[in-house]
C-alpha cells in the first residue's frame, strides 16, 4: 500500500521554496565562506541530532559570535559527506519567519502556513526514502508565548506535539539570557532541547578565522590582505568596539577597510594599516591619528 501524506510532496516543496532558506543547497552553490574554529561545537550538534529522544539543539551565544555561521558549517559537513550515514543528504532548512508572517492578518493565518510545513517534515521523518530534514529557527525565543511584541509568539505551542513524539529535528539559536527568560520558563519545551553554548573567540582564534576567510575577500576586492592588517583589525576592534563581539566585528571591519582601499586606490594593491585605521575611525567617529 502506497503511504499517503496529508501534505503532498509538491505542497511541501512549495512551502520550503516560499518560506525556507535551504542551507545545504546554498552550500552546493558555493555561497558560504569556509567555517573554521567550530569543529567541537559542530561535533556536539551532530551527536545531538543522532539521538532518538532529545534530538533538538539550542545554540546559545551573544550576537556576532557565529550561531548562523555554525549552521553553515553543519551544512558544509553534510554536503561534503563528512557526517554519519543517518545524516547523509540531510536538508538543513532555516524557517524565514518574516517571509512567512508577511501579508497575514493574524496568528491563525500565520500558523496556517507554518503547520503544514511542520507536519510535512514530521510525516516524512520515519520514511527512509526521504532524507532527514533539520529545521533551523534563528532567534528561537521569539516563538515563545511569553515573548511580548513578537509576531511569532505562541508558535512553540504548535511545534510542541511534534517535538514530544520525536518527529522533528529542530535547531534553535538565541542568546543565553533570552533562552533563560523565555524558553527555560517552559519546562516541557526546555526538556526537548540540549544546549550548545558558543564561546566568543579570543584574539588568536579570531586571527585564524580571518586567515581562512581571507582568500574569499581577496578575490572579491581584488587586493592582497597581509597578516599585519588582520592583527591590527583584531587589536583595534577589541579596543574600540567593545560592545560588539568577535569574530563578526573584525570580519565587518576587514571587509570595510578593503572597500575603502578599492574606492580610493583601486584594485590590484595591498590593504594597508592606514586603510584599517580609516575604517575603524569611520565606525567609532574617532580621528585616525587617535587610534
Amino acid at each position: 500500500m502506497v503511504k499517503k501524506f496529508t501534505v503532498p510532496d509538491d505542497n511541501l516543496e512549495e512551502l520550503i521554496f516560499q518560506y525556507c532558506r535551504d542551507f545545504t543547497e546554498l552550500e552546493r552553490q558555493g555561497r558560504f565562506d569556509p567555517i573554521t574554529g567550530r569543529d567541537k561545537e559542530i561535533d556536539e550538534l551532530i551527536l545531538i541530532l543522532l539521538q532518538k529522544g532529545r534530538k533538538n539543539a539550542a545554540l546559545l551565544a551573544p550576537a556576532g559570535v557565529g550561531k548562523t555561521a555554525m549552521i553553515a558549517g553543519l551544512a558544509q559537513r553534510i554536503v561534503s559527506g563528512k557526517v554519519p550515514e543517518y545524516l547523509h543528504n540531510a536538508r538543513l532548512l532555516e524557517v524565514d519567519m518574516p517571509s512567512m508572517a508577511s501579508g497575514t492578518a493574524g496568528p491563525a493565518e500565520f500558523q496556517g502556513r507554518f503547520v503544514p510545513l511542520c507536519r510535512g517534515m514530521a510525516e516524512r521523518y520515519h520514511d527512509p526514502k526521504y532524507p532527514k530534514m533539520i529545521m533551523f529557527i534563528d532567534e528561537m525565543h521569539t516563538i515563545m508565548p511569553t515573548c511580548e511584541g513578537s509576531a511569532y509568539r505562541g508558535l512553540s505551542e504548535v511545534m510542541k506535539p511534534y517535538l514530544t513524539v520525536g518527529d522533528l529535528h529542530v535547531v534553535g539559536a538565541t542568546t543565553l539570557d533570552e533562552y533563560r527568560i523565555f524558553v527555560k520558563e517552559d519546562p516541557a519545551l526546555d526538556r526537548r532541547f540540549q544546549q550548545v553554548p558558543l564561546k566568543v573567540p579570543n584574539a588568536e582564534e579570531t586571527f585564524h578565522i580571518l586567515q581562512n576567510l581571507r582568500p574569499g575577500y581577496e578575490r572579491h576586492h581584488g587586493i592582497a590582505i597581509p597578516d599585519e592588517c588582520l592583527e591590527l583589525v583584531i587589536k583595534l576592534t577589541d579596543k574600540y568596539l567593545q560592545r560588539r563581539n568577535q569574530p563578526d566585528k573584525s570580519i565587518v571591519m576587514m571587509d570595510g577597510a578593503c572597500a575603502w582601499h578599492v574606492m580610493h586606490d583601486g584594485k590590484g594593491g595591498e590593504l594597508t594599516p592606514a586603510d584599517v585605521k580609516r575604517m575603524i575611525s569611520i565606525e567609532t567617529k574617532l580621528a585616525p591619528e587617535a587610534l
